[in-house]
């Protein structure tokens, strides 16, 4: 596997495929260690470590690959391990919080089961002064220091004892600037409860779910993980979304053509290790403004190119915004673009973008 492309195109069809490619098992049982514990890491990064080693245990099996069905069992009942844990810790303070009066969303973390994210994304209506009481007394959590991009978009990131991994939590705002407060109540206004590891969460539903999901790819990061497909594909496959929601929910929140792309993309990806494409409506379609024939691989992740095809995308949304008459909402997006240059030039220069994202 020399390269990151090759090792991308592995994880997904690990993660898409129906069954495992004996073409991919074997590349990965050629690997050496040094290579296996790489491959590991980039599944981890696109949260599907324990998807793709499921698929790889599997195939392993059928193929009669020994050592590498072994290797991929005990790195599996590892990886379970750590997510059990932090599951349950995060049912904890979700449950505390809620006992507090502080109703709790967990926020695109759970889409990604039997996988986690690396951080854990909560949202709440409660004030941010009332969620630091109870995270720091009840629970002796450490406020991190907020960057400009958190204090615009009302976040607060906490360490929790225990805990391997940091809890964002967004209180009466979604988005980058904090520019969608009735998406924000329809989260919670919407949200279900959802069963995992014997504890009970309240997530966002399906809709709600994808809209957040392309706030955070078309959006915000103009990349995708290698879940976004799989937890997507899991949905469409499921017939879980109604349209007739998302539809004029994701134009309120002028975000409809994000949404309408990022569903194109997902459905064309999917398709090139299925044979076959996802079904959309054709509303969906007619609506996308491009596919997943504008990816690039640049790093460790799938892009998105900012100009023209991302920068399109929050055009759109800043005059819909400023037309519908959200004067709130328009000047918080008015300043993502300096401060997006500033965090460019930052990383650049320094290394880092923190204090400003």
């Amino acid at each position: 596997m020399p390269d990151i492309s090759r090792s991308l195109h592995a994880l997904s069809s690990l993660t898409l495929e129906q069954r495992p490619n004996p073409n991919v098992v074997a590349e990965v049982s050629a690997l050496a260690t040094s290579g296996r514990e790489s491959f590991l890491k980039l599944a981890n990064t696109h949260h599907v470590l324990v998807r793709a080693l499921d698929s790889l245990q599997q195939g392993a099996l059928e193929l009669r690959f020994v050592e590498l069905a072994d290797w991929a069992r005990a790195s599996l009942a590892e990886e379970k391990i750590r997510v059990r844990i932090a599951v349950q810790t995060l049912a904890d303070v979700c449950d505390g919080l809620e006992s507090a009066g502080c109703p709790t969303t967990v926020m695109k973390s759970l889409d990604h089961w039997p996988d986690v994210g690396r951080d854990f994304d909560l949202y709440t209506s409660a004030d941010m002064h009332a969620v630091k009481e109870i995270l720091c007394g009840k629970f002796r959590a450490i406020v991190l220091p907020r960057s400009w991009g958190d204090c615009l978009a009302n976040k607060c990131s906490f360490n929790v004892p225990g805990l391997d991994r940091t809890i964002e939590m967004h209180s009466g705002r979604l988005g980058q600037g904090g520019e969608h407060v009735e998406l924000a109540a329809r989260v919670e206004r919407r949200r279900v409860s959802r069963a995992i590891e014997g504890r009970t969460f309240y997530v966002p539903a399906p809709e709600e779910q994808l809209m957040a999901a392309t706030l955070q790819r078309m959006y915000r990061h103009m990349f995708f993980r290698i879940c976004d497909f799989a937890n997507t594909a899991r949905l469409i496959d499921g017939d879980c979304i109604d349209y007739r929601e998302l539809i004029p929910a994701a134009k309120q929140a002028g975000v409809w053509h994000g949404v309408a792309t990022f569903l194109t993309i997902v459905c064309d990806y999917v398709g090139r290790y299925r044979g076959l494409a996802l079904q959309l409506p054709e509303q969906v379609r007619d609506a996308a403004g491009f596919g997943a024939e504008q990816f690039v691989v640049r790093g460790q992740y799938l892009r998105v190119p900012l100009v023209p095809q991302a920068a399109s995308l929050f055009v759109r949304q800043f005059a819909g915004t400023a037309l519908r008459g959200n004067i709130s909402a328009a000047v918080r997006l008015s300043l993502l673009p300096p401060l997006a240059s500033m965090a460019a030039v930052a990383y650049k220069v320094t290394g880092s973008n923190q204090g400003i994202w």
